[in-house]
């Protein structure tokens, strides 16, 4: 059986600590921890502290975890997401791999089961091709410093970025052959994406290490709350069941901070409704 988890990108206006005692409370049993500004961002001067409060938290609820790099503005303030692993500067490309293996160790301070990445959007002035060639180099990088800490590198296709799609996910796979190069499925993603959610699951059932749930509109990438999409979440939940998952299912509802008590609240009994039903 999966564990359900929520993550903290849900709950840009709490502190960590703050987010981590209401969806302990709340009775998840995993938590999504992305790393931010105002989230065990490894330049704090108060990291040493933080990360000692929060592997307590974590104990305290038994949550599972995972760490997650998607923090829009941590590493560039005025772009989005950027520096990335296909950026066309060399030394933004080793900002955002020195940024991930900050996070493997903070996953491995924490016991997490693995870390989350992306590829990013491919920049004016830079070919498919070489963006491969970046992206790969940095993957395989990613994935030997992973081994050492015996964590698995989570990679999220993404609708709008380089590799959006599940295929262009075993592509990569097969060019980086790594045993801990994996994969973080977005299920609303897949919605977008793929012909059906639940053939997916089932054929990449091997590969998922962490995965992520919201309500999503065909061909519309908007993390919606549950009820408020396309998505059969009875027969997704299904599926799951029947290929034997038993990582973590992270909410992601980014855009829902400002009301992020009630919103995480809603989607536990949401989910709690449908397996008990």
């Amino acid at each position: 059986m999966f564990k359900l988890g929520y993550n903290t990108n849900g709950f840009a206006n709490h502190s960590l600590l703050s987010a981590i005692d209401i969806i302990g409370s709340l009775g998840y049993d995993g938590i999504a921890l992305t790393i931010d500004h105002h989230a065990l961002n490894p330049w704090d001067e108060r990291f040493k502290k933080t990360i000692f409060e929060v592997k307590k938290k974590l104990d305290h609820y038994a949550l599972s975890s995972v760490v997650e790099t998607g923090a829009r503005f941590l590493l560039d303030p005025r772009i989005k997401h950027e520096p990335t692993l296909i950026s066309t500067d060399l030394k933004k490309r080793e900002a955002r791999i020195s940024f991930i293996e900050k996070c493997l160790e903070i996953a491995s301070e924490l016991n997490s089961d693995a870390v989350s990445i992306w590829s990013g959007k491919i920049l004016p002035g830079v070919d498919a091709p070489q963006a491969w060639e970046w992206l790969v180099s940095g993957c395989v990088k990613l994935s030997e410093k992973a081994s050492e800490y015996g964590l698995y590198i989570g990679f999220e296709p993404e609708p709008g970025m380089f590799v959006e799609t599940m295929d262009q996910y075993r592509l990569l796979k097969e060019r980086v052959n790594h045993d801990f190069f994996r994969l973080t499925l977005d299920l609303g993603h897949a919605f977008i994406t793929e012909a059906d959610v639940p053939e997916t699951l089932w054929t990449y059932r091997a590969d998922i290490v962490n995965i992520h749930l919201e309500d999503m509109k065909k061909h519309i990438h908007d993390h919606l709350f549950f009820g408020e999409g396309d998505m059969d979440f009875e027969t997704i939940l299904q599926t799951l069941d029947v290929i034997g998952y038993n990582g973590q299912v992270n909410i992601e509802l980014s855009r829902h901070s400002h009301n992020a008590p009630e919103i995480s609240e809603k989607a536990i009994r949401f989910i709690k409704n449908i397996r008990t039903g």
